[in-house]
């Protein structure tokens, strides 16, 4: 029965591995899936209510069984560093520092900043990586004002997002968030190609002093949700 057990969960996870089961497909009744195999419904249905109880599969009452969504989600009303929210997952966590150097402020990106074309202005790119698979580009920019010792951190100890909140506290942000395909030196950073579509998250970030910096998030649309839960007063 063991032997079964495994073979059946082996086969389901074999299909939603090689892509012929995604996100949303039915998976096959235990009765079918009995018969396929040649065991009882007891032994299908084990290997069901494993792959459910690991998120890998969604019960659905009345319904059926369901590939579940096991793309990594990101709040969208809390602004948290990206290593916590992997290391929350139970995941691991790493990055690449693709560039960190101070440059002259364009005029798009002086405006972003609040400050005058040609001013200096720190500029990072980091990939960051759940388990060795890239799901973020971060592309920063930061006002030397309120973070002068940035360009000098080592971004392998601790994300910018920790750095500045510990530096210049953030009071408010705001953000925008569109689908794109990606700019070929995006794609090959993020590891897909240029007909992948990407999430891009536009975040400016605030200190009780002004503007601290903003930043484009890249993140792979395949491999990235956003999402987030309200809770409402109730109705008088």
């Amino acid at each position: 029965m063991a032997a079964h057990f495994i073979k059946i969960k082996s086969h389901l996870l074999a299909r939603i591995e090689d892509g012929s089961m995604q996100h949303g497909d039915k998976v096959p009744s235990e009765n079918k899936l009995a018969e396929q195999f040649n065991v009882s419904r007891m032994t299908a249905r084990r290997a069901l209510t494993d792959l459910v109880n690991e998120g890998i599969l969604l019960r659905s009452q009345g319904l059926g069984t369901f590939v579940s969504d096991q793309r990594p989600m990101s709040s969208m009303l809390e602004i948290n560093s990206i290593d916590d929210e992997v290391l929350a997952r139970g995941h691991s966590y790493a990055n690449k520092v693709i560039c960190q150097n101070q440059i002259h402020a364009t005029a798009h990106q002086a405006n972003s900043l609040g400050l005058a074309i040609d001013d200096p202005v720190y500029h990072t790119q980091i990939i960051h990586l759940e388990n060795n698979i890239p799901i973020q580009l971060e592309d920063r920019l930061v006002n030397p004002k309120y973070a002068p010792d940035y360009i000098a951190q080592d971004f392998n100890k601790i994300t910018a997002n920790r750095y500045l909140n510990k530096v210049a506290p953030l009071t408010e942000a705001e953000h925008v968030i569109e689908a794109l395909l990606p700019a070929e030196d995006i794609a090959q950073a993020l590891s897909v190609n240029t007909q992948q579509p990407c999430l891009l998250i536009s975040r400016r970030t605030f200190s009780a002093k002004g503007i601290v910096s903003f930043a484009n998030l890249y993140h792979p649309g395949n491999r990235y949700r956003l999402g987030g839960h309200l809770d409402f007063p109730a109705s008088t």
